[in-house]
């Protein structure tokens, strides 16, 4: 659904409106010059709705460039299914993508799995266990 669309619905706006309020706020302008010195293009919006046009509109972007993202990744990964692709451009709330997501975003590299990655894990269970009673530690790392 298109962005514009999805905004005159949820806030019951017109299209035209929203189109010129949006234009305002994308050339840069702030809430308050907006709805003191532009009521004539944005068709009588007090503040009050201005404020809720623009955090929406705010959430609703970044909700998009997260979807995106999200689904670059996963591709990059080279596991996106159409389903999931499809299901992540369906959330409406930012949590659900994060949801599809968790599965596939990439583990932290902690110091533990970088010293298992230099093979240091059986030189780390024998100082946890303390039972080297005879050789060297040096052979085991």
């Amino acid at each position: 659904m298109d962005l514009t669309k999805q905004l005159a619905s949820e806030l019951g706006f017109g299209l035209e409106q929203l189109n010129r309020t949006i234009k305002l706020f994308d050339e840069g302008n702030t809430l308050p010059f907006i709805a003191r010195y532009r009521k004539e293009v944005t068709g009588g919006l007090d503040e009050e709705q201005l404020r809720r046009l623009e955090e929406r509109l705010t959430y609703l972007r970044n909700l998009e460039a997260r979807k995106e993202e999200v689904i670059r990744s996963i591709e990059e990964q080279g596991k996106l299914t159409p389903e999931l692709a499809q299901a992540i451009q369906a959330a409406t709330v930012r949590q659900d993508v994060e949801d599809y997501y968790r599965p596939f975003r990439p583990k932290r590299r902690t110091r533990a799995t970088k010293a298992k990655e230099q093979g240091l894990e059986p030189l780390a269970a024998l100082i946890w266990a303390q039972e080297l009673t005879e050789g060297d530690p040096q052979e085991v790392a």
